[in-house]
């Protein structure tokens, strides 16, 4: 199992694609506080309540200058479904190569009911200007999730 980045370590710079048709990139959002959270999949029930949390509490995040990017493996075209389904409104982006998953060590060896297959593990980090990691959610568990990140975002703001 990849341990990945710790707090204190350079973030991974990554680009990858949007739903939206763009490309986001860590380089380009140097200067900013970014929020960088993977989640396995679309459209299923933890990272449905996640990713809504998420665009609930989406102005609060821009008032701090936070700028929050969703990761999956899901393609663009799976993100635009999610995103209109669930009227989502913060970028998510497609990591369908894993290049951005591994880098960060997320891509791991998943064990239910006895069947162990490779997934995204629920994980967040909160990167500041300079692309450090500030804070590392490893193992997130959903609920409260997202107002525990706000919390460290304004702690850093």
């Amino acid at each position: 199992m990849a341990a990945g980045p710790q707090e204190g370590d350079r973030a991974p710079d990554f680009k990858m694609e949007t739903d939206a048709g763009d490309t986001v990139s860590l380089a380009k959002l140097k200067g900013k506080l970014v929020v960088v959270y993977f989640y396995p999949r679309d459209d299923t029930p933890g990272c449905t309540k996640e990713a809504i949390a998420f665009t609930g509490a989406l102005p609060k995040f821009e008032k701090l200058g936070v700028t929050v990017i969703g990761v999956s493996k899901d393609s663009c075209a799976s993100h635009a479904k999610f995103r209109e389904k669930y009227t989502l409104s913060h970028t998510l982006a497609a990591d369908e190569d894993g290049k951005v998953v591994g880098a960060y060590g997320v891509w791991v060896e998943k064990n239910m009911y006895g069947n162990k297959s490779m997934g995204i593990e629920r994980a967040t980090y909160l990167i500041d200007g300079k692309g450090v990691i500030r804070k590392a959610w490893r193992k997130v568990s959903v609920d409260g999730h997202v107002e525990e990140v706000l919390e460290a975002a304004k702690a850093l703001g």
